[in-house]
């Protein structure tokens, strides 16, 4: 009988030791952001910083093995960003992609982490369809999407009268998808999209573009860019009296650091939805004050997002006793999802990170109490509520 223990023991322990594996001795983690282009601010530095606080969290090992966190910048370039990942996968032994603020980067990263397969981690991409059409095995999409920005941006809008809209859209794979998904909602709910102007991005001179939208009649004038065309779409569009004649402006994907940057007199009134907010509690409120000593601003959504990914898979890694990308998907999905900022979240088949979303609106400048006090939460909108239902999705993996 004590034989027949031991050989048992010895088997379990065996086993046991044979599963908790890490590729290459290190769990490393590659931060894909911009560092030094027009989405800096709300990515950047503060995304590189985000993921090592997640690892700090964690501890600095995982089933005995090191964690190694790298950057680089991809200069908001499709051709960069390539490079720097099959670099990466082929030399550098990364093990996880995360952040990649621009669509078409992260389309082109999700289509690589597939044939590779690798973990891509975003929270700076915002096209719904990297979980759509385009889903894929071992793609995370962990903040935010164009679909819930839509879809909880234009009902509030709408419900307050803003029937007639028009769109200053980013002349990209974001910003098109972006008003593909309010327009549906917008048609949806009784409005009507009178019409829109496209950009390229990083563009310094919306005057023509503000014009437009102010000779449109509109009652909303939607932005469907980000970054510093956010902001300077917005500065511009307060600056031809856009607000002043009764125009109600929408920035459908604006961050703290867009009020910030802006400033209150000028963003004040803007509706936005956002995944997370500094002030929201205690915890929050800690979290964030850390992070705002590392990196000299409040975090973003995205950046919150890196955190919370890379905390998910460190925790994922150790419950799979492995670091192989099936096993520890597989354990992804599993295990509910909880952070400093998430609660309860849930990680579907198809890639997407089910979890609270909230309505915002800039306050005025007498409301706010203290530095970066920008907002107020006006909505808690519900994951199922936000984000595309199951019965609507072109992604086969839901379809098994």
């Amino acid at each position: 009988m004590m034989r027949q223990f031991l050989a048992a023991a010895i088997v379990a322990v065996i086993t046991t030791a044979a599963h908790a594996q890490v590729s290459d001795d290190v769990v490393r983690i590659g931060v894909l952001t911009d560092l030094s282009s027009w989405g800096r601010d709300n990515s950047g530095p503060g995304s590189v910083e985000a993921a090592k606080m997640a690892v700090e969290e964690f501890g600095p090992t995982v089933l005995g093995k090191p964690i190694e966190i790298i950057s680089a910048d991809h200069q908001m370039k499709t051709d960069v960003g390539v490079q720097v990942v099959r670099g990466w996968f082929d030399n550098g032994k990364v093990d996880a992609v995360v952040d990649i603020p621009n669509s078409g980067i992260a389309i082109a990263v999700h289509n690589m982490v597939r044939e590779r397969n690798k973990i891509a981690l975003l929270s700076g991409p915002g096209a719904s369809s990297l979980t759509d059409e385009l889903c894929g095995p071992n793609t995370v999409h962990f903040a935010y999407d164009t679909y819930a920005l839509s879809k909880v941006t234009a009902s509030a809008v709408i419900k307050e009268g803003g029937k007639s809209w028009f769109f200053v859209t980013a002349d990209y794979a974001f910003g098109q998808q972006l008003e593909k998904d309010a327009t549906r909602f917008i048609n949806e709910m009784g409005g009507k999209v009178l019409g829109s102007v496209k950009h390229p991005t990083n563009t310094a001179d919306f005057s023509s573009f503000a014009l437009q939208a102010q000779s449109s009649k509109a009652d909303v004038v939607a932005f469907a860019n980000a970054g510093q065309d956010t902001d300077n779409s917005i500065k511009q569009s307060g600056e031809f009296g856009l607000v002043q004649g009764g125009q109600k402006l929408v920035g459908l994907l604006m961050f703290d650091t867009d009020v910030h940057a802006i400033g209150l007199n000028a963003a004040q009134g803007t509706y936005m939805t956002t995944a997370s907010y500094w002030n929201m509690d205690e915890k929050t409120r800690a979290w964030s004050k850390k992070f705002y000593a590392r990196a000299n601003v409040m975090p973003t959504m995205i950046q919150t997002g890196v955190y919370g990914s890379v905390l998910h898979y460190l925790k994922a890694i150790q419950a799979a006793g492995t670091d192989d990308p099936k096993a520890v998907m597989a354990k992804m999905r599993e295990l509910p999802i909880e952070d400093t900022f998430v609660h309860g979240g849930k990680l579907r088949e198809d890639g997407r990170v089910i979890r609270d979303m909230y309505l915002a609106k800039v306050k005025k400048p007498s409301e706010s109490k203290e530095p970066w006090d920008y907002l107020d939460i006006v909505k808690t909108v519900k994951g199922e509520d936000a984000y595309r239902p199951v019965s609507e999705s072109k992604c086969p993996l839901l379809k098994k």
